[in-house]
């Protein structure tokens, strides 16, 4: 027996969940055990996960869910795995978009050849068309990148080993970017943009950050226990982004103010952004809405979307600027 028919024996030994000792192994292949101890390190040079436990009852076996049982799907759900993938590559960055690929070779091997030739260039019948972009919340839309990616692919990594991960986080609002030790819990897409959830070991508390702004990210060392409590869902229906407003007016980022009607409040209520913003009653009968962003390309032409009885309350430095906007479109329009 040669050793890679040796090793795979070896394999098939192991694959039962049960310790095998070295001895065991050497008496059944009829070689040394340190021959088997050369075997053993050849499959770990290839990434075949094999645990050993030292000891009188010790021995080896292979990581739980490394060999998964074979699954037969129907021609319909193989054809519906292949649709669902066809609208994550619709996506700008994709988890484990490397990954994605081979499982999608392995679910076009599976087909029969009566479907084969349809669903092989599942594109020529698939058509996803992708999100257009936020013109009025341009601050939200970005170039995918390779950072981008492997953000995503780092951090679902870390997610299923349960491993921590490093990475620096660029926010806009900062002039550097900061470092984060953080523990993975999910991911969220939201507006063409991936959310990264995790709790910040700094803060101690659940954060969100977007992928396109992760950098240099790595998996740590340390491992962490999964918080079983936790579940994205609280998060979508922009829960994240009401927490992260909240979070923002408490940190004392710049805020803008614009005081509106009722009817103006009720029509902000409806964008996906601004509803979550802080609407607060300023007793004489408008309502001061709290935008974190004080970028002038913002909110004038907000501003001047609201239209008459909407005023700009702070940066008071825009209020000049949006003035002169104002009467230059009034000489116009007279």
């Amino acid at each position: 027996m040669n050793p890679i028919e040796r090793a795979l024996g070896i394999l098939l030994m192991l694959t039962g969940g049960k310790l095998v000792s070295a001895i065991a192994l050497a008496e059944r292949f009829e070689v040394t055990p340190r021959t088997i101890y050369r075997d053993i390190d050849r499959l770990l040079a290839l990434g075949v996960p094999v645990e050993a436990e030292r000891g009188a009852e010790g021995g080896y076996r292979l990581a739980s869910g490394f060999i998964q049982p074979p699954v037969a799907l129907t021609r319909n759900e193989t054809a519906a795995l292949l649709i669902a993938l066809a609208l994550v590559r619709g996506l700008r960055a994709t988890p484990l978009s490397h990954d994605l690929v081979t499982a999608e070779h392995k679910l076009v091997a599976s087909l029969p050849r009566s479907v084969h030739d349809l669903l092989v260039n599942a594109e020529r019948i698939i058509g996803i068309e992708p999100m257009p972009s936020d013109i009025f919340h341009h601050g939200t839309t970005s170039a995918p990148a390779d950072d981008w990616q492997a953000a995503l692919d780092r951090f679902m990594e870390g997610l299923l080993l349960s491993r921590r991960v490093r990475f620096d986080h660029h926010n806009p609002a900062r002039d550097v970017p900061r470092a984060h030790e953080v523990e993975p819990l999910g991911i969220l897409f939201d507006r063409n943009h991936w959310y990264l959830a995790g709790r910040s070991v700094d803060a101690d508390a659940l954060r969100l950050y977007r992928a396109d702004r992760v950098r240099n990210i790595e998996l740590s060392g340390m491992r962490f226990r999964p918080d079983t409590t936790f579940t994205i869902q609280d998060l979508v229906g922009g829960q994240w982004l009401s927490q992260a407003m909240r979070r923002w007016e408490r940190e004392d980022q710049s805020m803008s103010r614009i005081a509106v009607g009722a009817d103006q409040a009720r029509t902000l209520r409806e964008d996906w952004y601004y509803r979550h913003a802080a609407f607060t009653p300023d007793g004489a009968g408008r309502i001061v809405i709290s935008i974190p962003n004080t970028d002038p390309a913002v909110i004038c032409p907000l501003v001047r979307w609201l239209g008459p009885g909407a005023e700009l309350l702070a940066p008071t430095d825009l209020r000049a600027r949006l003035a002169d906007e104002l009467a230059q479109m009034s000489a116009t329009h007279r």
